[in-house]
């Protein structure tokens, strides 16, 4: 009897180290054939593998500014997000649920627009804000914002799906809280983890994006990345990977913060 369950046990252990490893190899080949690519001789000068194109990654002419523009921007989204979808998500589910899925329907419209005719809608927009307004690219935040909304309700509607929230509101308003306490300080740190996921998709919409800027003539990072791929294909994929390595140094440092919280809140308790 006891066999049985030792037996089944051992192949889902198998399976599921399969399956890690196939994915984990998915994902290192094409990074190692970047890096691979991005050590190759750089001209006729170079007689062997070197680091010459990582070198020069500094000296790349707007590459800096427009780092710095497309963060602004990440950071504009994600505010956007935590002050306007996350309330309202909370508050469809918690007071308006005939609403949901029309709320639902709304939020995944830009998953069946192509980009190309998002360009044409709002390019008079971004024309008149060029002209009247400003042309930094960090503009483009109200675009990215919707763009991102089909993956950031998912998100949020999962973590609120695994939670009782109509107790928790019932409870914090016995106790005398407000609406705005209970939305901020009660529910959202129960759903932080669809809010942290939803923040790192925003990062990487804003930060991978390329249609909408390149044909709105706005030098976000990856048109600069395409700008530097027409004189050195190295340096650009030297560039790619630099930032998919920093995304996921961000993804592998944040659950671990958390678990270090869990267990001291258990700890604690």
């Amino acid at each position: 009897m006891g066999a049985e369950p030792l037996k089944r046990t051992w192949k889902v252990q198998v399976w599921r180290r399969f399956i890690i490893g196939f994915v984990a190899l998915y994902l290192i080949v094409p990074l190692y054939s970047m890096f691979d690519f991005s050590t190759k001789p750089f001209g006729l000068q170079d007689k062997g593998r070197n680091l010459r194109a990582w070198r020069i990654i500094p000296s790349q002419p707007d590459l800096g500014i427009a780092i710095l523009r497309s963060l602004i921007t990440a950071g504009i989204v994600m505010l956007l997000i935590l002050f306007m979808v996350v309330p309202t998500v909370i508050w469809v589910q918690l007071k308006l649920p005939k609403l949901r899925r029309p709320l639902e329907l709304l939020c995944l419209l830009p998953l069946a627009i192509p980009a190309i005719v998002i360009v044409v809608g709002i390019a008079p927009l971004y024309r008149w804000i060029s002209i009247n307004l400003t042309e930094s690219p960090i503009t483009l935040s109200g675009v990215y914002s919707m763009l991102v909304l089909p993956y950031t309700y998912r998100s949020l509607s999962a973590a609120l799906d695994a939670v009782d929230i109509h107790t928790l509101a019932e409870a914090a308003q016995t106790l005398g809280a407000s609406t705005f306490r209970m939305i901020s300080g009660v529910i959202m740190p129960t759903i932080r983890t669809g809010i942290i996921n939803g923040s790192f998709i925003a990062i990487a919409l804003v930060l991978g994006e390329f249609t909408i800027s390149n044909i709105l003539n706005f030098k976000t990072f990856q048109v600069v990345i395409a700008q530097i791929g027409r004189s050195s294909g190295s340096v650009a994929v030297s560039v790619s990977l630099a930032s998919i390595l920093f995304v996921l140094v961000l993804l592998l440092l944040v659950p671990a913060h958390k678990r270090r919280e869990e267990v001291l809140d258990v700890d604690l308790a």
